[in-house]
């Protein structure tokens, strides 16, 4: 190799950890801990991870399903809004019932569009339908419908470019969180030991006195078994040996960054969007033949960690100022029932 070659290819090699966006993810992900930053060298240890799961980050945000206008006037032509929503005017309240989209046109008065988030739970039902057989029609025919509830907008932008960039930015946000949560695990544990080595020895000294309370003094209840004594030392040998090498691995802020470098290294299995593409009737109802009219639907899962987990489907959306109803008063509300 020429050196000429070999001095381009050395500039174009900047390290991880002196790449702005790098050091920009790096500062994102420990502002949610910020004790982390006081561990030696923080940036340069978390940086070639981070690199790593940047970009597996961006990646999966810049392969995410194209804008879809999401307005009822859009429920009759485009089919994976009729799919998402029963009626043109579900979409209609959707919108309207946004409070996010709401808050966003307000402090942008001069945008005449939003670009969000749709996020909603899907259900699968499984019954017995009805389905040509033939020249005769049969009524036990298994199917599997969808329906899609709990529609909600969380997050906005004025662009699509900003709304991806924001997106990135959440889930650098849920590898910090799954970190602590890790670490918090760990330490728990180590919590717990220390109550139970305080119980131990509490109960040891109580045997060795061969009686509890005033019964040391005076005697009284059933002495030990045989043996008793020994077991009790041996668990509590074997707890002060496990308590210890759990304070060695979470006591310290590096062994803490530690776990977080390891969590953020595992940004592929935490991290990810399931497509599911089927092919629907109007009805929503899953499709399995060809010869079957039917609208093509590529359907956006992500995971959302919690107890229990959820999982959500999604699809990027843009939403005109136009499409957001007049906020209701309640009274003319309520008038409609009286």
């Amino acid at each position: 190799m020429g050196i000429t070659r070999w001095l381009k290819r050395r500039s174009a090699e900047v390290p991880a950890f002196d790449r702005q966006d790098v050091a920009d993810a790096v500062e994102r992900i420990t502002a949610l801990n910020p004790r982390l930053r006081l561990a030696a060298r923080y940036q340069q240890k978390l940086a070639p991870k981070t690199g790593e799961a940047l970009a597996y980050i961006r990646e999966l945000v810049e392969g995410l399903p194209a804008f879809r206008e999401a307005s009822a006037a859009c429920w009759s032509t485009d089919c994976c809004i009729r799919t998402c929503f029963a009626t043109a005017e579900e979409v209609s309240a959707a919108l309207s019932g946004a409070t996010t989209l709401r808050d966003f046109f307000d402090s942008n008065p001069l945008a005449q569009e939003a670009y969000a988030v749709l996020g909603m739970t899907r259900t699968e039902r499984h019954t017995l339908g009805v389905a040509a057989a033939g020249d005769s029609v049969r009524t036990d025919v298994a199917q599997t419908t969808y329906s899609f509830s709990e529609h909600q907008f969380r997050m906005c932008a004025l662009t699509e470019a900003a709304l991806r960039e924001e997106i990135v930015g959440r889930m650098l946000d849920q590898l910090a969180i799954h970190g602590m949560a890790r670490i918090a695990t760990k330490l728990s544990k180590r919590d717990t030991l220390k109550q139970e080595i305080a119980l131990l020895k509490t109960r040891q000294r109580l045997l060795e006195s061969k009686g509890q309370g005033i019964g040391a003094v005076v005697g009284g209840g059933a002495e030990p078994a045989i043996g008793e004594l020994a077991k009790l030392n041996a668990q509590i040998a074997q707890n002060d040996v496990e308590l210890a090498r759990l304070s060695e691995a979470t006591g310290t802020l590096e062994r803490q960054l530690d776990i977080l470098i390891g969590v953020v290294g595992d940004v592929r299995k935490l991290l990810r969007v399931d497509y599911r593409c089927v092919r629907l009737s109007r009805m929503n109802v899953v499709l399995q033949d060809d010869d079957v009219a039917g609208d093509e639907i590529e359907l956006a899962s992500a995971s959302v960690p919690g107890d229990p987990p959820l999982v959500r489907t999604f699809m990027l959306v843009r939403i005109a100022r136009a499409s957001i109803g007049p906020t209701r008063n309640l009274l003319d509300v309520a008038e409609r029932f009286l």
